[in-house]
């Protein structure tokens, strides 16, 4: 199952969704002592890895961040070989002075915004999808 690579497709079909929460990205250098069902994604990179976690698990180990976030599923299923879907919906946020983090998995586009852009941001991408010709 490899999802959608048709452009149109996946911004008609975007249906952006707002998770519950409040989220953030932290870095570590060990993270052994961190159960791993407390992480959502992580990322090696040579200064150390980027945890995203929940703020209240974040806060709870002691851990340092600069941005909170909500985070935002695109529900279509999109391909990793699919071709603008990130420039299409970023350059449209950015018209709104939105920044926006994103991580392509597998099914999924994830979205991370600031938190007091949520709604705002789910606004734009609804009337992006909606007007997408």
């Amino acid at each position: 199952m490899s999802g959608t690579t048709n452009l149109d497709e996946l911004i008609k079909g975007m249906t952006p969704n707002l998770k519950k929460g409040e989220y953030v990205f932290t870095t570590v250098t060990k993270f052994h002592t961190i159960d791993r069902k407390l992480i959502f994604c992580e990322f090696k990179e040579e200064e150390g890895t980027t945890l995203v976690l929940e703020k209240k698990t974040a806060d709870n180990l002691h851990l340092k961040y600069d941005y909170v976030a909500s985070w935002i599923t695109l529900m279509i299923h999109s391909s990793l070989d699919a071709v603008g879907l990130t420039a299409i919906f970023s350059t449209e946020l950015a018209k709104y002075n939105i920044s926006c983090n994103v991580i392509a998995a597998y099914y999924h586009d994830h979205i991370f915004v600031n938190k007091n852009d949520a709604i705002k941001a789910i606004d734009v991408l609804n009337l992006l999808a909606k007007n997408h010709k």
